[in-house]
């Protein structure tokens, strides 16, 4: 089962939830505050970090740019209702997902699963490598280099990537995207995919023009672009 390590202030939140989850057979480790979880990532080596956003002193936002500085951990952050500037703020500081507070413990761990399925996608069918200008895709590897360095992509963007690349030109909207790259299967937040679609071509696009390879399709959604 995934290792979790939860960094939530709010003890009746963290008990909670670390409760469910050991039930569920979860190897779950807590930490009050920020600088108390950071410091436990290098010991536990957690699969994925749950996240408050609101924390005290060093907030969740500030922890998601501690934690990509070095790492593409994936992260899902709590949140408090009403929270929605924040959520913005920290899908673009680098969370994959996020979970509205409260929330029943087999919608995280539903949560906790899909992200992480996300880095298990290789696309069957498709060439284990492909070259798209300067990116080259390694479907089998899970790995993208853009012109021989290796990219740093979070479990979301990479997924978005594989996604979005395996049907060069067609396009998809942000709905689709939620549900094949997010498994969102209501209405989900667009938010999310909006927010990943930015950090992903702060990695794989060059300079500032129109981007090269993941395009948008206004009033539709997104494609990967033709060459």
């Amino acid at each position: 089962m995934p290792r979790v390590l939860l960094i939530e202030d709010d003890p009746s939140v963290r008990q909670g939830v670390e409760l469910g989850l050991r039930r569920r057979g979860h190897d779950v480790h807590s930490a009050a505050t920020a600088e108390a979880g950071l410091a436990a990532l290098s010991e536990f080596r957690p699969d994925l970090l749950l996240l408050d956003l609101m924390l005290p002193g060093m907030n969740g936002v500030q922890v998601c740019h501690r934690v990509r500085q070095d790492s593409q951990l994936p992260i899902i952050m709590l949140t408090a209702r009403g929270d929605d500037f924040d959520v913005v703020v920290g899908l673009e500081a680098g969370a994959d997902d996020y979970i509205v507070k409260p929330a029943r413990t087999e919608v995280i761990e539903a949560r906790i699963r899909a992200v992480l399925r996300r880095i298990e996608d290789t696309r069957p069918g498709r060439p284990a490598t492909e070259v798209h200008g300067e990116l080259t895709i390694d479907r089998a590897g899970l790995t993208v280099t853009k012109g021989g360095q290796r990219l740093p992509l979070a479990p979301s963007e990479l997924k978005l990537l594989l996604h979005l690349s395996a049907a060069p030109e067609q396009v998809f909207s942000r709905q689709q995207l939620l549900e094949h790259v997010w498994e969102h299967s209501y209405h989900g937040d667009a938010r999310l995919v909006d927010a990943c679609v930015r950090r992903l071509r702060t990695k794989i696009e060059t300079g500032t023009g129109a981007p090269r390879y993941v395009q948008t399709i206004r009033g539709f959604g997104y494609r990967f672009g033709p060459l």
